[in-house]
């Protein structure tokens, strides 16, 4: 029997941003990881997800260099290379958390963890050996595992794919039917089109990113659309089969049946928790609900000890989330009163994909149904210098204030390079900022950050360049 202050079971970006904080603390801290340092994220997600992305922005802009002045030939996308890249990355980062982890003195132990009671850990090594860990707190951060699509049962698997045999594939699929037209699928849907791919994006609600305020759904639509992507809304898999070119599937959209072969399937359709194996039927005082442990916003279960952080505690499904609610749960157990988890609505999101998405707070209709009366800032980067003088296409900075407070409910940007922006307007909902605060800041010319400050005038009448 091992003892320590805190187990942590999961590294990725909840565990093991967690166990650092805890070791800096001063908590004798063990870290359990059954695969990778670092977890979905780093090894198969966020991080090579992000490079294959780069790739094909770089691939987008060879093609168009032509309308810089520069003459470029011969441009063609090495598929090898681009993957290795990828992985190359997710080396270096695993290596940098390894590092993390023994400078902060954590103890790592590489096996599947099962709670055998109030804190007791039990590890079950590669090897089939058994290790008993105990402490006083326990932290449960295994994350989240793709949802299965029923339907797709009698097709062979490999021809069936999950984000990590989209991340990693060893050649370039003639044709792909990507199932859900959230963050994930929109990706990948960007890369394998830039790549020569035929891509069809088949999405059971109305609108493409769901999540997203409306106007920027349509906005990422359109764009999809004159990229060539075939986007099916209101469209569901009613049946598929192996057939000689591929997968033979039967969709419904708006109630019109249709066919369609296609050589890859990509599902990704949602996350479920990974709740199974882990010993909760030790503590069966936890609540767990789809795959996910009921918690309050540190993280605490209700059972005395134990803890849930990251996606197996519910969504936001996002790796910065994790990390942060993982951090605030660690400084409530060492007792520092300044322990804060941000609130979801508080959290930004970020989608990769072309054009980039990002938001932070309410959208335009959930601040209606809230009940505020709302005051809407468009500003479109036809009227910002720096998306004109380099090139960088189309965007909108969409921003949502309560007219009678003056406070930001809301922002919504698309367009290149929204995901290094939005972190002004997270900031500013943090501190509490009002619309008096935004306007008064002084933006750098020429930059795409002046955008966020004309759609801020725009909302009260004041623009400038509009």
């Amino acid at each position: 029997m091992s003892a320590f202050d805190l187990i942590i079971v999961g590294a990725g970006p909840a565990g093991y941003v967690g166990a650092i904080r805890a070791a800096q603390l001063g908590l004798k801290t063990a870290l359990v990881e059954r695969a990778e340092l670092g977890g979905v994220c780093l090894n198969w997600g966020c991080i090579p997800t992000k490079s294959l992305l780069h790739s094909a922005d770089v691939l987008r802009a060879c093609r168009a260099a032509a309308d810089a002045g520069i003459q470029v030939q011969g441009v063609v996308p090495d598929l090898e290379k681009i993957v290795s890249s990828s992985r190359g990355a997710v080396e270096r980062l695993t290596g940098g958390v390894r590092q993390l982890l023994r400078k902060n003195k954590v103890t790592v132990h590489a096996g599947h963890a099962r709670l055998r009671g109030a804190g007791q850990v039990e590890v079950e090594s590669p090897d089939g050996s058994r290790l008993r860990l105990s402490a006083p707190h326990v932290v449960l951060a295994t994350g989240a595992r793709p949802r299965r699509l029923v339907g797709l049962e009698q097709v062979t698997p490999a021809r069936v794919w999950d984000y990590r045999d989209a991340v990693a594939p060893t050649a370039l699929p003639e044709s792909l039917l990507i199932v859900g037209a959230g963050a994930i699928g929109m990706e990948f849907a960007s890369f394998y089109a830039a790549m020569g791919t035929r891509v069809h994006v088949c999405e059971a609600r109305e609108r493409v990113l769901p999540q997203e305020d409306e106007d920027i759904s349509a906005f990422v639509h359109a764009a999809f659309v004159r990229d060539g992507i075939d986007v099916r809304l209101n469209c569901r898999v009613d049946g598929a089969r192996d057939g000689a070119q591929g997968v033979a599937l039967r969709l419904t959209q708006d109630g019109r049946e249709d066919a369609i072969t296609v050589e890859r399937v990509l599902v990704s359709v949602g996350v479920t928790g990974n709740a199974e194996d882990i010993g909760l039927e030790s503590v069966p005082e936890v609540r767990v609900a789809d795959g996910f442990l009921a918690t309050d916003a540190l993280g605490a279960t209700g059972v005395p000890g134990l803890y849930a952080v990251g996606d197996l505690a519910g969504a936001p499904w996002l790796a910065h989330k994790a990390s942060h609610q993982a951090v605030a749960c660690v400084e409530a157990i060492a007792g520092l009163p300044s322990a804060h988890a941000p609130k979801a609505e508080d959290i930004p999101a970020c989608t990769f994909c072309h054009p980039q998405v990002a938001s932070v707070g309410l959208t335009e209709k959930q601040a209606r149904e809230r009940g505020h009366p709302v005051r809407i800032g468009r500003f479109s980067f036809a009227g910002n210098g720096k998306a004109v003088a380099t090139g960088l296409g189309e965007g909108l900075v969409k921003t949502v204030f309560d007219q009678d407070t003056g406070a930001l409910l809301g922002a919504h940007l698309v367009g290149d390079g929204v995901s290094e922006l939005i972190a002004a307007f997270a900031i500013a909902r943090e501190a509490e900022s009002t619309e008096t605060e935004l306007m008064r800041v002084a933006f750098p010319h020429p930059t795409l950050s002046e955008a966020l400050h004309e759609s801020v005038l725009a909302a009260f009448g004041r623009a400038l360049h509009a």
